[in-house]
């Protein structure tokens, strides 16, 4: 952790900083690790990213590591015990939510082969690259963002608007927002041209 670069958010939180240098903005395409972002973005929504990031640790604890398949089959006494876990955010619509989702999520990964390939398709499977300037330039939600909602309300996921689907998508690396000025936005731009060769020599191979 390197006091003296630059980064997108101004913070001495040792956490935040973690969390912004080593996974913000990083293509993820293992499933479980999507889930959990989702999740948590769902969790997020009305509140600040703060808050759910100190307690990522409880929900992983509460929620089985996002296990999609062990909450898929939470029952009440699941449900009961989550409302009443003082280390995660004791919100029962969004508990519930967790829960459905989950099931969807199955779904989608018995449809598609994974949950990877559903949610990338709405980039072309390649990471969107800005180059904001400043935090201020950052959109709330995109076109992107929005075409990803509308397909996960329709197939009944709940906690998926625009706006929470934007953020999951630059937690993910399905966007790098890093800002052009940040140490991060070559590092991440870098590991994207890696990734990218690698997908079209699999395709070759294929």
């Amino acid at each position: 952790m390197n006091p003296y670069v630059n980064r997108c958010w101004l913070t001495d939180e040792a956490l935040y900083i973690k969390y912004h240098d080593e996974e913000w903005g990083v293509p993820v395409h293992d499933d479980q690790k999507l889930f959990e972002f989702l999740v948590l973005d769902g969790f997020q929504a009305g509140l600040s990213w703060w808050i759910v990031l100190q307690r990522r640790e409880k929900f992983r604890d509460a929620f089985d590591q996002f296990d999609a398949k062990k909450i898929a089959k939470y029952s009440k006494p699941d449900l009961n015990r989550l409302q009443n876990n003082s280390g995660i955010i004791k919100n029962k619509a969004k508990i519930a939510a967790t829960v459905t989702n989950a099931k969807l999520f199955l779904e989608i990964q018995k449809e598609f082969g994974s949950f990877d390939k559903f949610i990338w398709q709405f980039v072309n499977g390649k990471t969107i690259v800005n180059s904001f300037r400043s935090l201020a330039e950052v959109p709330a939600e995109t076109e992107e963002s929005r075409a990803m909602s509308k397909e996960l309300r329709k197939r009944g996921f709940k906690f998926v608007g625009p706006t929470i689907c934007y953020a999951f998508m630059q937690a993910a690396g399905i966007v790098n927002d890093h800002l052009v000025s940040c140490y991060r936005f070559r590092e991440i731009n870098s590991l994207i041209s890696i990734l990218n060769s690698q997908c079209t020599r699999g395709k070759k191979d294929a």
